[in-house]
């Protein structure tokens, strides 16, 4: 649940600052925003706050709300990883350029791997956890935004020559 309000926050709050800077709004300007955004949103605060912190201080809590078994140190394993992610995803805001598409890319083939096992574990386990199967949704619609965006990026870069 709360992927999904980080998910939706990635893209009102930059909306937000367009329309209450005075800068001009081009088109580069405006995905460059949302691509800001969405790597410190989608991939710093997913990563670090809400998945280093469950795995690796709360695993048996978090294994629970996933559906999970408890008791897997393969919980240590998913929060080092996401931890490391998030760290990349707030130092896109000091760090440009090609930083953000490789943070980016590597995140959203992270999420689309992840919404396929949770779309599998719903339907052959039938794990309709919380943290299963609304995660369908918020890392399936980072991946793509993720993506949209570097595409767009790059290809509106590009025509400015």
């Amino acid at each position: 649940m709360i992927g999904l309000i980080v998910a939706l926050f990635s893209v009102l709050l930059p909306l937000a600052h367009l329309a209450l800077s005075r800068v001009p709004r081009t088109r580069a300007r405006v995905v460059r925003l949302l691509l800001l955004y969405a790597l410190v949103l989608d991939v710093g605060v997913i990563g670090l706050p809400l998945g280093f912190v469950p795995h690796v201080f709360f695993p048996d809590q978090t294994a629970r709300s996933i559906g999970w078994a408890p008791g897997s140190p393969f919980q240590f394993e998913v929060g080092v990883h996401d931890g490391a992610w998030g760290v990349l995803g707030f130092l896109c805001i000091w760090i440009r350029g090609s930083f953000w598409l490789a943070t980016g890319l590597g995140w959203s083939l992270f999420m689309l791997g992840a919404t396929y096992g949770h779309i599998e574990q719903t339907l052959r386990a039938g794990d309709y956890a919380p943290y299963n199967f609304l995660t369908i949704f918020s890392d399936g619609f980072i991946a793509l935004w993720l993506l949209l965006l570097l595409y767009l990026r790059h290809r509106w870069d590009a025509e400015k020559g």
